[in-house]
């Protein structure tokens, strides 16, 4: 099982004893699916278990690749679950274990696309396009290894525990001499005396601890290489047959270097992200959708919070969260107002802008091409403050458009509310 970069952070801070509410904040982040994460530790000469990838029932004709013995027959989506899944078409799980390759081949006929329900999809569940078939993993020992990025620490930590194969955070909680934090120094990297170290503490023995010391330094380099904020490897595994296997990983990316790792960023799987927000994406706007039914446009994530939470004080109720950034475009703007627009919610859109770094004039032309273009039919309330507002107010009264505008947000606020 995988945890997300702020859950690991938590475990730091339980290691020392101090217990914190986590903060949890929806933003879209590159996520790959397992069989993605799976080659790229490949790649980087980490040992995980042989598999294929299905995409059409033929590709199972390459199960000759593995050994033979055990089957693991995954749908490959990112939702959790996936064990106890159900499938639009009645058939149940989204993970098999077989010894037969003519079964596994039949399972991957079940899965590929279909809808897999688990608890964490939406109801009508997402379409499975690729099926991992992978060899099974006899599992003598588990245990955990992170490598992360950590503000606390200025830098990249590395987190270890023998126990492995469950949640760190209770592991942490519960019995805290089981983790170690290891802060690594960013220029000397993790030398041959740390990797051993780990390996000791993760009671790996005699050749093992050498394969392990090893696997965690080929780790590190993937970990610099792909520009990663985490590399958590839960279960970092002992096998009887005394091989040191990475079965599970989380990869977290910076994506701020996606310029530095544009083939990984284009691995990425859309297919269960919200379209509107795959949409902004490409044209840099920050947009989460909500269930509300007034429009929101700003600049920024506070001007965005209290124009939301203004709209709710008013008797009425977001429909998202779309922040336009600080050096948008007017050609941003009109694709705001088409990913806004796209929403059958939407009766009513609130722009709300504070110009700083951001032309008010700028948002203004854009607003009214965007009206035009679109040909907007729901009622347009806009609230303009800073950088060139005078210009701006002039742009929107000369359009000719039944624009209204606010003096202030809380005049703007009501003023939306009011229309729907």
């Amino acid at each position: 099982m995988a945890f997300q970069i702020s859950n690991i952070r938590n475990v730091l801070r339980l290691g020392k004893h101090v217990h914190t509410k986590w903060n949890i904040q929806s933003v879209r982040h590159l996520n790959l699916l397992e069989y993605q994460s799976k080659s790229l530790l490949e790649k980087y000469n980490v040992t995980v278990q042989k598999f294929i990838v299905a995409d059409k029932i033929e590709d199972t004709n390459s199960l000759s690749k593995l050994n033979p013995g055990e089957y693991v027959v995954k749908a490959q989506i990112l939702a959790g679950g996936r064990g106890l899944g159900v499938f639009d078409s009645g058939f149940k799980g989204g993970v098999h274990l077989t010894k037969d390759p003519v079964k596994a081949k039949s399972l991957v006929g079940e899965m590929l696309n279909k809808r897999l329900i688990t608890k964490q999809t939406p109801k009508d569940g997402i379409p499975v396009n690729h099926v991992m078939v992978a060899e099974s993993v006899d599992i003598l020992r588990e245990t955990y290894l992170c490598i992360l990025m950590d503000r606390e620490y200025n830098g990249p930590v590395i987190i270890a525990s023998p126990a492995g194969g469950m949640d760190i955070e209770d592991v942490a909680h519960k019995t805290p001499e089981l983790i170690k934090t290891l802060p690594v120094d960013i220029f000397e990297g993790v030398t041959d005396q740390m990797a051993n170290d780990l390996a000791e503490f993760l009671l790996f023995k005699g050749d093992l601890k050498k394969k392990a010391a090893q696997e965690i330094k080929n780790l590190w380099e993937m970990f610099l290489k792909v520009d990663a904020v985490q590399v958590e490897i839960n279960p970092f595994v002992e096998t009887p047959q005394g091989q040191v296997v990475s079965v599970d990983a989380k990869i977290g990316f910076d994506d701020n270097a996606k310029f530095r790792q544009q083939e990984i960023f284009d691995m990425e799987d859309t297919t269960e992200c919200d379209p509107r927000e795959v949409e902004a994406n490409k044209y840099n706007l920050n947009y989460i959708g909500m269930d509300g039914n007034i429009g929101c446009l700003v600049n920024g994530a506070g001007l965005a919070m209290a124009t939301m939470d203004i709209i709710q004080l008013y008797g009425a109720s977001p429909a998202n969260f779309l922040d336009v950034g600080g050096t948008v475009q007017e050609q941003q703007v009109l694709q705001a107002f088409q990913i806004l627009t796209s929403d059958k919610n939407v009766k009513a859109i609130l722009v709300n802008v504070f110009g700083g770094i951001v032309n008010c004039a700028t948002i203004a032309s854009g607003i009214v091409g965007a009206c035009k273009r679109i040909e907007l039919k729901v009622p347009l309330i806009v609230r303009l403050e800073g950088t060139n507002v005078d210009a701006a107010k002039q742009i929107l009264k000369d359009s000719g458009l039944p624009i209204q505008s606010a003096s202030d947000l809380d005049d703007a606020a009501k003023k939306a509310v009011a229309s729907i």
